[in-house]
């Protein structure tokens, strides 16, 4: 049986990100606030995947962390894709995140031989805070992330990585770890 799939890095709830959150849903803007309690990393999204895939995902997991021991990265700054000028998605930087970008290099290899194809765009690390659902209020929406973009809203510690679920649900996703490979 499939599932909806993607391999990531979990962060905590953070009272800086929560506030940044309420801030931002207090503009009334036409956003889809990430539920806190969600918040991760995405290095590579999968999709459909089937569930005999799963040992060999797990593997080229393992051998895209091999050599890369735990490491603390800072979320740092906000802004959003494609610009602040026309906004998608809205997000919270990262720093320190080096390993995470090798990470991600390596599962694009070592996950294309089972048809997952590779992204088109370079990793850029980053936490989604937000995604834009119509344009109703988005004029206050990049003062607040120019207020924060240089602002720091905590350190997270790397030491895993895991293969999720993602069933859609109309409350929002419901995610759940199919399994994790500690570094």
């Amino acid at each position: 049986m499939a599932f909806r799939a993607f391999i990531s890095v979990d962060l905590p709830e953070l009272e800086s990100l929560k506030a940044l959150a309420e801030e931002l849903r207090r503009t009334r803007a036409a956003l889809k606030l990430v539920d806190i309690s969600h918040l991760h990393l995405t290095l590579k999204f999968l999709g459909e995947t089937e569930e005999a895939l799963v040992p060999r995902i797990v593997e080229a997991i393992r051998a895209s962390v091999a050599g890369i021991p735990a490491f603390v990265v800072r979320l740092v700054g906000t802004g959003a894709f494609p610009n602040l000028h026309r906004m998608n998605v809205l997000w919270v930087g990262m720093e320190g995140a080096n390993p995470l970008a090798v990470i991600a290099r390596r599962l694009e290899a070592a996950t294309e031989p089972y048809g997952y194809p590779r992204e088109g765009r370079d990793f850029s690390p980053h936490v989604t805070i937000a995604r834009v659902k119509g344009p109703r209020g988005l004029d206050a929406v990049p003062r607040v992330l120019e207020a924060h973009a240089r602002d720091a809203f905590g350190e997270v510690l790397v030491d895993r990585v895991r293969l999720k679920k993602s069933v859609l649900t109309p409350d929002g996703p419901v995610y759940s770890t199919v399994d994790e490979v500690p570094l």
